[in-house]
């Protein structure tokens, strides 16, 4: 009788006077209660949100369960349920997990946008408290291609044994601007060699759109050399090691064929269709150097040289 007293008391200073106000404040706590109950934790909801794109490449799924994990690590962060999780909350465990790197930020950001959004679709949550949390913008600098002298390197030791089966690769990479992973993924069928041009579907792709990108110059590449070799990831490091390079700086090769093609052609809008980019800010931060016109040439003037036959 006593509590019963003092939850009316409580009752009616919320709501002085009006006896149907403090039952709509019993029905509406009752539903909020109901509905804090109807959630799960945040690991769980997490690896049921990784889980649900098994169908993603197993590169993507390992990268997804890499950033969940860094983000349940933090003390007591698994166990809070997500319906009751806040922006303040969120950006703290971004802070503690990826402070140290933006692009590692943002990654886990996205991550941790996707498992919210995840939740609210098996109604665990309500609402998205990370589409709150800003990205953070990103400097882009100028990116450096390999000089002409070190392109030949590359393409005179996959000219000879044991490397004789790379030479469409290297060309690929240079001449093509086709990410490595996206090359290792290349079958026959993706190639049109009478219409010179290699499609990369959207399995193939990193970003998961398609695009169709030139075969500038592959006619220097006897027609039984035009395959992608197996175990290729492992072949691509022997390829540089052979080459003498120690240090490799990753997706250089795009770079490179990015920053030639910018300089030799003037092209924004057909490198922007090339690289698969979706617009061409990205190419006018990172690749215009108008002092690369020198090297450019030297640099197209090997990648589109003809065969033998033809000349």
């Amino acid at each position: 009788m006593l509590e019963a007293a003092q939850l009316a008391c409580s009752l009616v200073r919320v709501c002085p006077g009006d006896l149907s106000k403090c039952r709509q404040v019993v029905e509406l706590g009752q539903k909020a209660l109901q509905a804090q109950e109807q959630t799960v934790s945040l690991a769980e909801a997490g690896w049921a949100s990784v889980e649900a794109r098994a169908e993603l490449r197993a590169t993507t799924g390992r990268d997804l369960r890499y950033f969940l994990r860094r983000i349940l690590k933090l003390q007591g962060v698994g166990d809070l349920p997500l319906r009751a999780i806040t922006s303040k909350q969120c950006r703290e465990m971004l802070r503690q997990a990826f402070g140290h790197s933006k692009s590692m930020y943002i990654k886990g950001r996205a991550l941790l946008h996707s498992v919210f959004a995840y939740g609210m679709r098996q109604e665990w949550c309500d609402a998205n408290p990370v589409a709150r949390i800003e990205v953070p913008k990103v400097q882009e600098t100028p990116k450096e291609p390999l000089p002409v002298a070190d392109v030949r390197r590359l393409e005179e030791v996959a000219k000879k044994e044991p490397f004789c089966d790379m030479r469409l690769s290297i060309h690929l990479l240079l001449y093509s601007g086709i990410r490595p992973a996206e090359v290792s993924r290349l079958r026959q069928e993706d190639f049109c060699w009478q219409e010179g041009v290699v499609i990369i579907r959207p399995g193939t792709s990193k970003t998961g759109g398609g695009r169709v990108v030139p075969l500038r110059g592959v006619k220097q590449i006897p027609a039984s050399l035009r395959v992608i070799p197996p175990c290729w990831q492992q072949r691509w490091r022997a390829l540089r090691r052979a080459a003498g390079f120690t240090r490799w700086v990753p997706d250089v090769c795009r770079h490179t064929f990015a920053s030639y093609h910018a300089a030799f052609f003037s092209n924004l809008p057909q490198l922007q269709l090339e690289m698969g980019h979706r617009d061409v800010a990205l190419l006018r931060t990172r690749y215009m150097s108008p002092t690369l016109r020198k090297e450019a040439k030297r640099f197209w003037k090997i990648g589109l040289a003809k065969d033998a036959d033809e000349r």
